[in-house]
């Protein structure tokens, strides 16, 4: 029970009210004390949170309370004043959209807010199991918790340069990128003294961040919160593609024409610890000997006639990286000489006879399949293995069909702004035709067409016909490209049932409810919501 007694503030009252407590063998579970005026006698109030006694107890104990000298009423509450502030603030801290945790100096969480605990997808009771360390282990380096840890500032001094009041960092969690701002909370003693209780840290993802903070790097745009897509081996790609971008090894990035293979190697770059440090590209494809050893590795003073000599591009990304696009289309000259700076950094400018020692991560990209070249002896099987340490392989567009809406959305949000047009609502039909149509050219492909169709509007409405699209391709069903891949395995109806899974899956991509869906196979709504249930087919 929670009583709520009126009363004068009196020196010696709430003794007295606890001794009632004692003498009924009454346990005392909390107590609060509110002050309605600023002087002593002004009215004031004490709550008091018991166990639930028996009637009679109960009209024996407020009777008493209301003989004390002072005391004008006392009643019975449904809940405490400090158990209304802590669930409003939990309610206000559970519809805030970024992730928000209070800890103590320790560094254990007192409380977590729901975009917390699904961020680390834990429940209350599990985050409290570990210190905030287990979860953000880079907070250790905040300037306040250091001089902490080393006894240098002690929480009840107070005594915190300005500096380390507020702590603002960038953390990589789960794949994603935040904005880490830990506040130290201070409470003023009556004197006036700061004392360190304990700190809130809030978590802002970047991707939605419009404004940079000073204490963090300045944040590069091309990133992976530009890769677009729902689909499975999408979000597949980009979380592997987060975990190997931290990584110095030498990364292998094998894709189609025009599936973003440089855009990649630049968010990996752009997500490393050389993400301050330059990034350059060279194309392996038709260039010549000379001119390409030159590029790489730089040439010495009168190599080349009166030529005072430059340096490579290994040489100027230093610390940095370098993306060698089409590496199948290398010469075996230039593998060779790859090869050798490939195990430990050292190369020759040509002309010059002293080695130099460069820090450089090598990215490479083909659109053949290497291993199929290094079978047919175009290149070296050595330098594919020192290449092919880890690797990344970028699917088609007709592999994930389910990307072409939002890949569309965007692009037709860009054109749109560019050209000045307002953004178009689209035919019934289009999306369906646009995602069974096979994109030889992927997503370049897919966004030249975008571009074309805006200019060839003439309503608010934008159809298949504005992307004029080559008709032979188009023909090519995606469910052909589809049934490429289909096994055999299995009896006959578990066959019927992959391939009529495969085709509601992809389907359901673009007509998003099973009523739509059930209209466009021309079959009921209860068999299609029935189908879509046994398959556990949900949407992107």
């Amino acid at each position: 029970m929670r009583l709520e007694v009126l009363c004068q503030d009196r020196l010696g009252l709430t003794r007295e009210l606890l001794d009632i407590l004692v003498s009924k063998n009454i346990d005392l579970r909390g107590i609060e004390l509110s002050t309605r005026g600023i002087h002593v006698g002004d009215p004031g109030i004490i709550y008091l949170n018991c166990p639930d006694v028996e009637f009679e107890t109960f009209s024996g104990l407020m009777a008493q309370i209301r003989q004390i000298d002072g005391v004008t009423d006392v009643r019975k509450i449904p809940f405490m004043p400090s158990e209304r502030e802590s669930t409003e603030l939990n309610a206000i801290l559970d519809t805030l959209p970024d992730p928000v945790i209070s800890i103590n100096l320790k560094g254990d969480i007192e409380m977590a807010n729901f975009c917390a605990l699904a961020l680390f997808k834990v429940t209350v009771q599990e985050i409290q199991t570990y210190s905030i360390f287990h979860y953000i282990p880079k907070l250790k380096s905040a300037p306040w918790f250091k001089a902490l840890a080393s006894g240098e500032v002690k929480p009840k001094q107070g005594k915190f340069d300005e500096g380390l009041l507020r702590y603002r960092d960038k953390i990589t969690i789960e794949g994603l990128n935040y904005l880490m701002d830990v506040m130290p909370v201070m409470i003023h003693s009556d004197s006036g003294e700061a004392i360190l209780a304990s700190a809130v840290i809030m978590l802002k993802p970047i991707v939605h961040s419009e404004t940079k903070l000073t204490a963090v790097p300045d944040y590069n745009p091309l990133g992976f919160e530009h890769f677009v897509g729902v689909s499975n081996h999408h979000q597949r790609l980009v979380s592997q593609a987060k975990k190997l971008a931290m990584l110095d090894q030498p990364l292998l990035i094998e894709g189609e024409t025009g599936t973003g293979k440089e855009m990649l190697a630049r968010a990996c770059h752009n997500r490393s610890h050389r993400s301050n440090e330059p990034f350059l590209v060279l194309s392996c494809a038709s260039m010549p000997d000379d001119a390409a050893e030159t590029e790489l590795f730089g040439n010495a003073p009168g190599a080349f006639n009166n030529d005072i000599g430059h340096k490579g591009i290994f040489e100027q990304a230093d610390k940095g990286t370098v993306f060698l696009d089409e590496i199948g289309e290398m010469s075996p000259h230039l593998q060779i000489k790859l090869l050798r700076f490939l195990q430990d950094g050292s190369f020759r400018r040509v002309g010059e006879e002293n080695e130099m020692h460069v820090d450089v991560r090598v990215i490479a990209s083909t659109k053949q399949t290497l291993s199929q070249l290094t079978q047919s002896g175009s290149f070296r099987e050595d330098l594919y293995y020192r290449l092919n340490v880890l690797n990344l392989n970028i699917p088609s567009l007709r592999e994930r069909s389910s990307d072409v809406l939002p890949l569309v959305d965007m692009f037709v949000a860009k054109y749109a702004q560019q050209l000045g047009l307002k953004v178009p609502s689209y035919d019934e039909q289009l999306i369906e035709q646009l995602t069974l149509y096979p994109w030889p050219g992927n997503i370049r492909q897919l966004e030249n067409s975008v571009l074309r169709a805006m200019t060839q509007l003439d309503d608010d409405v934008l159809k298949f016909e504005h992307f004029q699209l080559p008709t032979l391709q188009a023909s090519r069903s995606a469910f052909e490209t589809q049934s490429e891949n289909f096994t055999l395995d299995g009896s006959l109806d578990e066959m019927m049932r992959k391939h009529e899974a495969q085709i509601l899956e992809r389907l359901y991509q673009s007509f998003p409810s099973s009523r739509k869906l059930a209209k466009r196979l021309e079959v009921s709504h209860t068999s299609i919501a029935n189908k879509l249930r046994d398959y556990g087919i949900r949407k992107s």
